[in-house]
C-alpha cells in the first residue's frame, strides 16, 4: 500500500511517502521527488540530479531490504535545503556499500551532502540539496 501524508513541523514542511520495498514502486518516489523539486523552483538539471540520487539511494537500500517490508521516504523542506531521507527494515547483518563505492560517488556528486546509518535492523540514507534561493 502507498501512503502519502503531509505534516507541518517547526520551521519546515515535511512530506512522508511510504511504498512497498519493491523496485516497481521506485517510479512513485522519483515522481514525487521531481514534483517537489519543481515546486521549489529547482532548475531542470537539478531536478534530474536529485531524482537520480533518490533512485540510487533507494536501490542501495532495496539490496539489503527485509522481505515484505516498506520503504519510507521523508522530504523535509527548510529555508535553505531540501533533505530526503529514505529508510527501511533490513535483513540481519546487512551493510550498505562502502563510501568508496561507485554508488556513493554518485550520491555525493549529485547532492550537497549524503550520509547513511544501519542500526537496530534499519538502514537510512539521507540526501541534502541546497535550495535555489540560497545559492
Amino acid at each position: 500500500m502507498t501512503y502519502l501524508t503531509a505534516q507541518q513541523a517547526i520551521d519546515d514542511d515535511v512530506v512522508l511517502l511510504t511504498v512497498p520495498a519493491d523496485g516497481g514502486y521506485l517510479s512513485v518516489l522519483r515522481t514525487a521527488t521531481a514534483g517537489l523539486a519543481a515546486r521549489l523552483q529547482f532548475a531542470l538539471d537539478e531536478i534530474e540530479d536529485l531524482r537520480i540520487a533518490v533512485d540510487e539511494a533507494c536501490a542501495m537500500l532495496l539490496a539489503i531490504a527485509r522481505p515484505d517490508t516498506e520503504l519510507d521516504c521523508r522530504f523535509a523542506v527548510t529555508d535553505d535545503a531540501l533533505t530526503v531521507m529514505v529508510t527501511l527494515a533490513t535483513t540481519p547483518g546487512a551493510q550498505l556499500p562502502a563510501e568508496s563505492s561507485f554508488a556513493w560517488k554518485v550520491l555525493t556528486a549529485l547532492t550537497a551532502a549524503a550520509s547513511a546509518t544501519v542500526d537496530n535492523g534499519r538502514a537510512t540514507i539521507s540526501l541534502r540539496t541546497r535550495r535555489p534561493s540560497v545559492r
